[in-house]
């Protein structure tokens, strides 16, 4: 062949390669882009703009986050052989849904499905946080991170939900086909600043929809739901980054209280929440998907242990783990290193199975139900968030 016959028909294949690739990229950006939400225009922009925590056309934390990116790009090359289970599916607790059909003898239950979400019923009032039960954590069907095991009761077999709470818009949180599922239930769906674009955008309505700052508080069904600070960002398109609010939240209720974290590191405000709406019965705390060069960003086990305590928590309900491997660590470190914090510190800790219910102020201490498999200490792998004082 000539070298000029030669050099056209390189040509002529890059072209196409680059046609193909381009294709392949729009098809992609284009069945991911409803899952990428709604812009918040309007009011709903003016409002948020007018939140202590918007500054410079973003939110901000009060106490910014620290990462090292190159640790970080490291860490997730060297992530321990067992950061996902060796054999899957895991092993549920078996659901059924006759149970939500009589009240928690004590006023209070929670139903851990793995995660971050669980149905955690208190005082006639029953709310979801986070829902996920999408195989993948992804806008996309058929890439990124999956679970572990299919969800322990279908969406359909809840009990009637008062209220659902999404604490951020990460994609392990805020789940597309999740609310698209669930946009037309006789619920209130209560979120932080800025989030309520992304519901109204896959169709539920607006009037159902609930948008609040910090410390901003609501009323369903008896239950005072108040949205409270967090330490953590948001984001689902990558230009996008912390355009909505991130928080947790406080459930109270006439004779109990209920704290979710939501996605969080350690922050001195923590200690606010415990004193202005504390003691809690129990709280739910974020404990995985964490890693030192990224400490403000998940608290990881000894800091929710802490945070437990500064928040004057009596039970601990760890969550944010055993459903997905989002952090190098061993799937079943979180666990091993909440149950020593809690220990030392006298703590008690219920360790429910995905899929199991139960009642903190009733139900007896639960046996590990997870393989014993190498894990770091805290000596090993400290997680010390910064800027605590």
């Amino acid at each position: 062949m000539k070298p000029s016959n030669l050099r056209r028909g390189l040509a002529r294949a890059a072209r196409w390669t680059g046609a193909l690739v381009a294709l392949v990229l729009l098809g992609t950006l284009a069945s991911a882009w409803t899952a990428f939400g709604g812009r918040a225009e309007g009011a709903r922009r003016e409002r948020m703009e007018h939140s202590p925590q918007w500054q410079d056309g973003h939110f901000e934390n009060p106490q910014p986050l620290f990462n090292d990116f190159g640790r970080s790009i490291s860490a997730m090359f060297n992530a321990s052989p067992v950061a996902s289970p060796t054999q899957l599916p895991l092993a549920t607790a078996p659901v059924d849904p006759r149970l939500w059909e009589t009240p928690p003898a004590t006023g209070l239950r929670v139903t851990w499905f793995g995660h971050s979400s669980a149905l955690i019923e208190v005082d006639g009032a029953r709310v979801l946080t986070d829902p996920i039960w999408s195989d993948r954590a992804s806008p996309l069907t058929w890439v990124g991170p999956s679970r572990w095991y299919a969800p322990p009761v279908a969406l359909e077999a809840l009990p009637k939900i008062d209220a659902v709470v999404i604490s951020h818009d990460h994609y392990d949180h805020l789940d597309h086909r999740t609310v698209v599922a669930m946009k037309d239930w006789d619920t209130t769906f209560i979120v932080p600043l800025g989030v309520g674009a992304h519901l109204e955008s896959w169709g539920v309505p607006v009037a159902r929809i609930v948008e609040l700052d910090w410390w901003e508080r609501t009323q369903v069904a008896g239950l005072d739901i108040v949205c409270t600070p967090s330490r953590h960002a948001s984001g689902r398109t990558g230009i996008d980054k912390d355009a909505t609010l991130w928080s947790g939240f406080a459930l109270l209720g006439p004779k109990h209280r209920a704290y979710y974290s939501g996605d969080t590191g350690l922050f001195p405000a923590m200690k606010d929440i415990g004193a202005r709406l504390g003691p809690f019965d129990v709280t739910l705390i974020e404990v995985g998907q964490y890693h030192s060069a990224w400490p403000d960003w998940h608290i990881g086990p000894e800091q929710a242990v802490l945070a437990h305590q500064q928040l004057r928590g009596r039970v601990l309900l760890p969550v944010h783990w055993g459903l997905f491997s989002l952090a190098p660590h061993g799937w079943t470190e979180p666990m091993e290193r909440v149950l020593a914090a809690a220990g030392k510190s006298g703590q008690r800790v219920l360790v429910p199975k995905p899929g199991e219910s139960v009642e903190p102020e009733a139900s007896p201490a639960l046996a590990p139900w997870w393989p014993a498999l190498p894990w770091h200490t805290a000596d090993q792998d400290p997680i010390v968030s910064t800027k605590l004082d």
